[in-house]
């Protein structure tokens, strides 16, 4: 007996708690209807932004692609010059173009037009492409024949410490603007930095050859 009214209350409680799903769902059903199209909502906006993303992830790439294109064939097609200088200053690349046009024009021994092609890379962001394009616009200050320039834009650039650019070229840089001024201890310390600091790199193998150069000629009566 005792067993059946344990039964009938059992059913009786699901029975009960059904009741309320039932009112409860009654009561709440348009804010519960609205809360599921919202979620619904949420993801088509959500899987809409991912195409988006993965399309301009395309485009972007297609344009980095066109860019180094366009400055790899410069040598051989100057026409290039006119292509790069309408993808300056536009889209995550426009810096790239710029650098490649500076670059192009810094081999060509037009240091005026590399400046020039530099003056659209603005102070913001602080990327990489900032950061090189700063390497940059030192390196031709001192072509020019300035090195307290030079220094000054070096300076800079070793005072904020940049996370994402590597310091090898700027302190090899400033060496070489110390050596122009006639400060050769100063600048050989700087030139064993890099070479201690980056013996793998670029930079770090020409200031082993520079550290060799100015301590030879430390040694000659």
């Amino acid at each position: 007996m005792k067993g059946k009214e344990r039964h009938h209350l059992k059913e009786d409680e699901f029975i009960h708690g059904m009741h309320g799903v039932v009112v409860f769902f009654q009561k709440w059903r348009t804010q519960l209807v609205m809360a599921g199209l919202l979620v619904v909502g949420l993801g088509v906006v959500f899987a809409g932004f991912q195409v988006i993303r993965a399309q301009q992830a395309k485009s972007q790439s297609r344009t980095l692609g066109e860019i180094l294109a366009l400055r790899a064939d410069l040598p051989k097609v100057p026409e290039n010059v006119a292509k790069l200088e309408a993808l300056t200053g536009k889209g995550t690349f426009g810096r790239v173009a710029s650098l490649g046009l500076a670059t192009y024009w810094l081999e060509q021994g037009q240091t005026d037009k590399a400046q020039t092609a530099l003056s659209s890379i603005k102070d913001s962001p602080r990327d990489f492409y900032y950061y090189q394009a700063k390497n940059l616009e030192a390196e031709i200050t001192l072509l020019k024949g300035d090195p307290d320039g030079a220094l000054a834009i070096l300076n800079k650039i070793v005072e904020e410490k940049p996370k994402d650019y590597v310091l090898d070229a700027v302190l090899f840089r400033q060496a070489e603007a110390l050596e122009k001024k006639g400060k050769t201890a100063e600048a050989l310390a700087l030139y064993k930095k890099v070479q201690a600091e980056y013996p793998q790199s670029y930079f770090g193998y020409d200031a082993s050859l520079k550290v060799n150069k100015l301590e030879g000629a430390r040694k000659r009566p």
